[in-house]
């Protein structure tokens, strides 16, 4: 099949590149992307032909991501098999992640959907949705 269509990068502009490191480099490591490259005011993540990157770009005009305002919303990942999800969700806290919806965790999405939704410092959100077992 064609790449044509695939996503090739996300650019995220992030306030501060450190604290947005301390979490994004963790998950992304977590989920099989390899640190790609590094500048004074960014960094990227490869996983096969897509790559993520974080910049702290001098021409942002807010502070924090916002993820209730028009734009994107989150980044869905596949997080593998249910126990996988499950791990991720229990060290998530270490690295700077709060469990969004804990109240209908892992059911957050609707009764045939089990994802953990996760927001970092910045306001960004992540889903980590489980394959089927």
């Amino acid at each position: 099949m064609s790449p044509r269509g695939e996503l090739h990068h996300v650019e995220l502009w992030v306030e501060d590149l450190d604290t947005a490191e301390s979490s994004w480099a963790w998950l992304l490591d977590e989920l099989g992307y390899t640190r790609f490259q590094t500048w004074a005011s960014g960094q990227s993540w490869l996983r096969g032909a897509t790559y993520i990157v974080l910049e702290a770009s001098p021409a942002a005009r807010a502070a924090r991501h916002d993820r209730l305002r028009p734009g994107l919303n989150h980044l869905a990942f596949s997080g593998g098999r249910r126990t996988e999800v499950d791990d991720l969700v229990t060290r998530a806290a270490e690295h700077g992640w709060s469990l969004m919806f804990a109240d209908a965790h892992p059911y957050a999405g609707g009764p045939q959907h089990y994802a953990a939704y996760l927001e970092n410092a910045d306001g960004f959100e992540v889903e980590i949705v489980a394959a089927d077992d």
